[in-house]
């Protein structure tokens, strides 16, 4: 894993691959969490971040560990795993561009329940966690920002333990997919996985063999697919399937 400071914004060794970043105040600005702070504030962060570029499979944080950073993803892709003592491991989420990592740690100043993992070549700006807390202290529009933005982390568990209990793994893959759908509108569509089918499994709580299993009963949802390629040929059929939020009873 390669380190940079943020105010270094000259090109990467191209052993490491000729990329530019420019974690400039305007390329801050364009990330969720900052997006409607000030500049002079947007200014004041950049100060105290790093670019980091992770290979594949390099660690970023490490469950059990104190947090050192907030974690904001720019390129790649990065899987939250966790760990029991027996060695068990799941996927918890896999974290897209524009998304951080791991902030209720961060802000709990307390262990990280998670361990990072880039997917594949990512490039991260890391943000000092000490430094990022003081600097909310005095400035209440980042501390707004942070909490508004920890509130959502906390939605987002519970509608994933939601779906664990209350939808099978035939359901939960529908509502995957039909995430995967830009256009709320179509009824078909093609794209292909973002990840390997093991990491999909993981994801949506299940083994390999539950996955195919789940990809074969929808099937008769119009859904077909060659690989990572993804064929949606009924989205409104599926969407009746999956019950995704929004359609389900009350």
């Amino acid at each position: 894993m390669y380190r940079q400071s943020a105010q270094d914004l000259d090109e990467i060794d191209g052993n490491r691959g000729a990329a530019t970043m420019e974690a400039s105040v305007d390329r801050i600005g364009t990330i969720p969490l900052f997006e409607l702070l000030a500049p002079p504030l947007r200014k004041q962060i950049e100060g105290i971040g790093e670019l980091v570029t992770a290979e594949q499979d390099d660690l970023l944080s490490r469950q059990g560990a104190m947090p050192g950073f907030l974690h904001i993803l720019l390129e790649g892709q990065v899987a939250l795993t966790s760990a029991m003592a027996d060695g068990i491991t799941a996927v918890v989420s896999v974290v897209h561009p524009g998304a951080h990592f791991i902030l209720s740690s961060v802000l709990a100043e307390l262990p990280y329940l998670m361990t990072a993992r880039a997917v594949m070549r990512s490039r991260v700006l890391a943000i000092d966690g000490p430094s990022l807390l003081r600097l909310a202290e005095h400035e209440p529009s980042l501390a707004n920002a942070l909490l508004h933005s920890v509130s959502h982390e906390f939605r987002g568990m519970v509608q994933q333990v939601r779906d664990l209990k209350l939808r099978t793994a035939a359901q939960r893959l529908g509502c995957y997919l039909l995430d995967r759908v830009n256009d709320s509108k179509a009824r078909e569509a093609d794209f292909r996985l973002p990840f390997e089918k093991g990491l999909l499994a993981a994801l949506i709580g299940c083994g390999q063999e539950t996955l195919s299993r789940a990809f074969a009963a929808l099937r008769a949802s119009g859904v077909e697919t060659h690989g990572s390629l993804v064929i949606l040929h009924d989205i409104p059929r599926l969407r009746m399937l999956a019950a995704p939020d929004g359609l389900e009873a009350p």
